[in-house]
């Protein structure tokens, strides 16, 4: 449901495709997820959303962030709030939404198809309001994975929805080959 000529903008929630693809059990390569949505359309952006943790000496995401930054990718961040629920459990909060909305509407007029990578519920009057405005409107995330990773109300309002699933052999890493033990030791020969 893609045309070629059409200007497409991607917007991807950060959090929520991480976690999708991880309950599918893959990761996603975003050299290649670029290039699939390139061949799909005329890409003016590729929009990245993430919260980072700030005073950590050492954030995971941070080469990630780095890497997309560096290959064309638009990168948005911001410092993840740290707190302790009354359960005492330490938690992080970084709610990208509002920056991706905001975005996601000044950048309308200039598109034709905007494909967003999250199934959160919430961006449902966001993708009615691009719909009013004429622009289409895909929905990558999952419902193969316990429990679905999208909203019911998303995949509806969506003009068309992509099953992550799908897209694995296209956007998937390979996954990492275990180093091999020496055949003595796995054989418990000594």
């Amino acid at each position: 449901m893609f045309y070629k000529d059409e200007r497409l903008a991607l917007f991807i929630d950060g959090s929520n495709l991480y976690a999708a693809a991880k309950a599918l059990g893959f990761d996603i390569d975003y050299k290649l997820l670029r290039q699939e949505f390139m061949r799909r359309g005329k890409m003016l952006r590729a929009f990245y959303y993430t919260a980072l943790l700030e005073n950590d000496e050492y954030s995971p995401i941070r080469p990630l962030v780095d890497w997309l930054h560096y290959n064309g990718f638009t990168m948005v961040t911001k410092p993840a709030k740290e707190y302790t629920d009354s359960m005492g459990r330490r938690k992080v909060k970084g709610n990208m939404d509002i920056e991706l909305t905001v975005d996601a509407m000044e950048l309308a007029p200039r598109v034709d198809h905007i494909v967003l990578f999250s199934g959160d519920g919430d961006f449902r009057p966001l993708i009615a309001s691009l719909q009013r405005q004429g622009v289409r409107v895909s929905v990558v995330s999952t419902i193969r994975s316990q429990p679905p990773m999208i909203s019911d109300e998303l995949r509806r309002q969506a003009d068309n929805f992509i099953e992550l699933e799908d897209l694995r052999d296209v956007i998937g890493r390979p996954p990492r080959e275990m180093p091999m033990e020496p055949r003595s030791v796995a054989a418990g020969v000594q």
